[in-house]
């Protein structure tokens, strides 16, 4: 082998080693770049995970904040009958049925009939007349019909006031004109919000009833 011949070959594995370091340096460069990739990627996904947990903690913050103040609503909706309500039927029972001094007016009324329990949320009873209310969150159609179950079913469980007449008054805020049209072709008495206290909105149902 000549000496040009050598020192081709030498040059051609100059070249070799030369274009396998640049591979190399490339591979590192390459390697290093993946690997700060994969730093910067595990780092946003234990931000990631922080930000969850976090917000997975607010959630649940908010979620017993909520629960707290639903039950504080059910408990002021719960006090409607005795706030509201209750301190108007008197005066109701006097414009509506002549009962001027009643002989009974008692709120959460529970009596125990055929083994099951009767709820009244409020009742007042004159010489000749009940009137009895049930108060609602918001009232609905199935509401008059319950109503008309109870006062159905009156007699039988209050005994000492049969012969009496049975007058039934649901009461809400702000009831639906559909809920008053329905519950006065039944005869029910329906209250709601006026101006600044609690009134009946459909007195004439009165003469509807039994």
């Amino acid at each position: 082998m000549g000496h040009a011949a050598l020192k081709h070959e030498v040059d051609e594995i100059r070249g070799y080693i030369k274009e396998l370091s640049y591979q190399a340096m490339r591979t590192e460069m390459s390697l290093n770049r993946l690997s700060e990739e994969m730093r910067e990627f595990k780092d946003e996904m234990k931000e990631f995970k922080d930000e969850m947990t976090a917000f997975k903690d607010e959630t649940q913050r908010d979620r017993r904040h909520m629960n707290k103040q639903w039950g504080e609503l059910a408990n002021r909706l719960g006090t409607l009958v005795e706030d509201i309500v209750a301190p108007n039927l008197p005066r109701i029972a006097a414009e509506l049925l002549g009962c001027d001094r009643p002989d009974l007016f008692a709120v959460r009324v529970v009596r125990r009939f055929g083994g099951e329990t009767r709820e009244y949320d409020a009742m007042v009873v004159c010489d000749s007349a009940v009137l009895i209310n049930e108060t609602k969150s918001r009232l609905l159609d199935t509401h008059v019909d319950a109503i008309l179950d109870k006062l159905g079913e009156f007699p039988s469980v209050y005994p000492e006031y049969a012969g009496r007449r049975v007058v039934g008054i649901l009461a809400t805020l702000y009831p639906d004109d559909s809920v008053i049209r329905r519950a006065s072709s039944k005869g029910v008495l329906v209250m709601g919000m006026g101006d600044g206290t609690m009134r009946v909105l459909n007195p004439d149902a009165i003469d509807a009833t039994i």
